[in-house]
């Protein structure tokens, strides 16, 4: 597909599953659900700790950013908020928010993501609602941007 064919108006087609990138966080692939279900974005995260830098709550925290492989990334950020969140199946938990940004179909743009543990989930990170401001997403479709179900 010719890329002026994946771009509407101003906005990036995205099928329902795509590879992003969040490079502040150092992590050049990761295989995202695109869920306009969901109103929050999450991104797995595993031996979170929150600690005080220059007054400030940062956390600290390690992913996998592709499912099945070994390669860790540890992360840090300042903690933008914390927030109640209603999982799928009901259950609340309370989760640090982060800012980053996300690189998406040539474009890159901040947005707000909540740490929790998704290992046994499909996907490491879901898009939620509120970070889909420059993409529309086609539901009947997965990896426009490129890459595989295994690969970016």
């Amino acid at each position: 597909m010719a890329t002026k064919d994946l771009q509407a108006g101003n906005k990036v087609i995205v099928g329902w599953r795509e590879w992003a990138q969040l490079p502040g966080l150092g992590i050049d692939a990761i295989k995202m659900k695109v869920d306009t279900g969901a109103r929050t974005s999450a991104l797995h995260a595993y031996q979170v700790e929150t600690f005080e830098r220059d007054g400030a709550e940062w956390v600290r925290f390690c992913i996998h950013p592709i499912q099945d492989q070994d390669t860790v990334r540890e992360c840090e950020a300042p903690v933008l908020d914390r927030r109640v969140v209603t999982d799928s199946g009901g259950h609340k938990e309370e989760r640090p928010v982060i800012r980053t940004e996300i690189a998406l179909g040539g474009r890159c743009w901040p947005i707000e993501i909540t740490l929790t543990d998704r290992e046994n989930m499909k996907f490491r990170m879901l898009l939620g609602r509120t970070a889909m401001d420059l993409i529309t997403v086609d539901p009947t479709a997965s990896f426009l941007l490129g890459g595989t179900k295994e690969q970016p």
